[in-house]
């Protein structure tokens, strides 16, 4: 698995999402009193490199998620957890390597996210997902999946999901 899968026998999670959550709250102007927020580069999933669960995705796998998200922005949760939204992400699509994202994490956000992050305390990426279409088992060849969210994590499925830059 590449990151948190939703789905039968997934998360509750899947609740979260389902009731609309997709449509951030996380627009209130931030506090003039917190720490700036922190803006970020990286690859949520790299194509064609099995990943800890046994999971290949391959190029394309995104292209439909990113055409359904298109006008919206997708929530960048704290450890794939719905309940601590951290941001949002900015811009999204797949290159050579993967699928490449820009976001941002709120100056307040939950955990200290964006002072870990700009400190390099915390640079692993992953997604939470749906399969929709997959090959095989070991190892399982990912080719569409509807992309649920992005996550700002300490243990990526993927090493080398990774934040990259950092503004």
């Amino acid at each position: 698995m590449s990151g948190a899968e939703f789905g039968p026998g997934g998360s509750a999670n899947a609740d979260f999402l389902r009731s609309g959550a997709r449509k951030s709250t996380l627009s209130a102007p931030p506090d003039p009193n917190s720490v700036m927020a922190v803006r970020f580069a990286g690859y949520a999933a790299l194509f064609d490199r099995e990943d800890r669960g046994g999971d290949i995705i391959r190029k394309g796998a995104f292209a439909r998620a990113i055409a359904a998200w298109r006008g919206r922005r997708v929530p960048l949760l704290w450890q794939h957890r719905p309940d601590k939204p951290i941001g949002l992400i900015e811009s999204m699509a797949e290159d050579e390597r993967g699928l490449r994202v820009i976001g941002r994490a709120r100056g307040d956000a939950p955990g200290a996210a964006a002072l870990m992050l700009k400190a390099g305390k915390v640079s692993g990426l992953s997604f939470g997902y749906r399969v929709t279409r997959a090959d095989g088992r070991a190892p399982r060849i990912l080719k569409d999946l509807d992309l649920v969210e992005v996550s700002l994590v300490t243990f990526p499925m993927q090493p080398g999901a990774r934040v990259h830059a950092i503004e």
